[in-house]
């Protein structure tokens, strides 16, 4: 009797012909879905409505990918979710078979051969590319070392025009604290060398358009990973009147779908030099954050706002070692309350508080582009509230006053 170690088994994967080697399995077992090259058999079968992909493999790698699997799943990383590993198959002469990786299928998701069954334009390709390397340095973030980076080991989901990439074989992998600059390097030289492979066996099959060079294509990866790399991670100075610059950094990089969690701020001794660097974390760590810090409840995106400003305010008034609770509460009653309070009465109906001041940072972001060094807060609140907020439609829900006793509701009886 196989043995199952899974976290959320699905008891219907128990009547699968485990004593039978994958690859001759029979088709009414199998569901028929497009498959990548993978260096060990790889199948698709359907449990209560649930395609799971399972793959044969030695023990000790099947363990080793499934363990790695779930970490990565706990640090929301783009990759497979992990269901389980069968172990102690053995057939139906008592010949001992491999084990099973079992994962479940990516929906709406395809290898990239199924990709290019159909020439695919130049454009098109470059946004594949793109997708691995957003992939290669989401992964490297979260100091995962991916060992054999390439467009197999890799699933594409259409994503309004571009792709979104996700890792699908985690086999070579390893999880570090943080990922040192000779593992970035080695992972990016072998999907150079992977990609290389893999576009000219297109080629050679007719399957990739003829504007494309594997050779420039692939020379292209470093670069394109490099200039995402640094945008999220380079530390940047800049002078301490210049404050407006992080919140540009901080837009740069939400415009490239990366989350900013906090900023490590660093001022020269006499504070007229900053140094930021930007760190990323899950989703949902701001709100958590701000409530934690300041007691006040919002929205994510709001709280990410917020919290961006109260880490200006902290480096601005040369805070950093503070305890971060002091600061927060100093930033509350002297930037935020301040701001909240200087909506007149008759405008409260406009915008909740948080969101209120979410715009009032846009707003002072406008106006220091525009002149060119940092504006007080104080004066662009007044600017918002008088060129923005007033001209601004009521958003908060006045109920009518209730009529005089004995009044008819129905107009017609009046």
């Amino acid at each position: 009797m196989p043995r199952f170690v899974a976290t959320r088994p699905d008891t219907g994967l128990l009547s699968l012909p485990w004593d039978i080697p994958l690859e001759d399995w029979p088709e009414d077992q199998l569901v028929a879905l497009p498959r990548g090259i993978s260096r060990h058999v790889v199948r698709f079968v359907r449990v209560n409505g649930t395609v799971y992909a399972i793959k044969e493999v030695m023990e000790h790698l099947a363990m080793h990918e499934y363990r790695l699997l779930r970490d990565l799943e706990r640090l929301d990383s783009p990759s497979v979710e992990p269901v389980g590993v069968i172990t102690d198959r053995v057939d139906r002469d008592g010949e001992p078979l491999d084990s099973i990786l079992v994962t479940k299928h990516l929906q709406f998701s395809l290898p990239y051969r199924a990709l290019f069954s159909s020439t695919l334009r130049p454009d098109t390709v470059n946004r594949l590319i793109d997708a691995l390397v957003a992939l290669i340095v989401r992964m490297h973030l979260l100091g995962f070392f991916w060992g054999d980076c390439s467009l197999s080991n890799t699933l594409f989901r259409r994503d309004a025009g571009a792709f979104a990439a996700y890792l699908v074989d985690a086999e070579t992998g390893e999880l570090h604290q943080e990922i040192s600059d000779g593992q970035r390097a080695h992972d990016l030289y072998t999907a150079e060398i992977n990609l290389f492979g893999e576009l000219s066996d297109l080629e050679e099959g007719g399957l990739l358009d003829a504007d494309i060079d594997p050779l420039e294509t692939i020379h292209s990866i470093t670069a394109r990973y490099e200039a995402l790399w640094k945008e999220l991670t380079a530390p940047e100075e800049f002078h301490a009147d210049e404050m407006h610059r992080l919140d540009s950094r901080i837009r740069r990089l939400n415009e490239l779908g990366f989350d900013v969690a906090e900023i490590d701020i660093i001022t020269d001794w006499d504070g007229s030099q900053v140094r930021i660097q930007p760190k990323v974390v899950d989703a949902g760590h701001h709100s958590r954050r701000l409530l934690r810090l300041t007691g006040l409840d919002v929205e994510e995106n709001q709280a990410r706002r917020l919290l961006n400003d109260l880490d200006s305010y902290s480096a601005a008034t040369d805070q950093q070692n503070e305890d971060e609770e002091i600061v927060a509460h100093k930033w509350l009653t002297e930037v935020f309350e301040p701001v909240v309070r200087s909506v007149p009465r008759n405008l409260n109906r406009k915008l909740e508080p948080a969101e209120v001041f979410h715009e009032v940072l846009e707003h002072r972001w406008f106006l220091s582009e525009q002149a060119g060094h940092e504006v007080d807060t104080t004066k662009a609140a007044r600017s918002y509230v008088d060129d923005v907020l007033a001209a601004k439609p009521d958003e908060k829900l006045t109920l009518p006053p209730a009529p005089p006793p004995g009044t008819s509701l129905d107009p017609d009886l009046d």
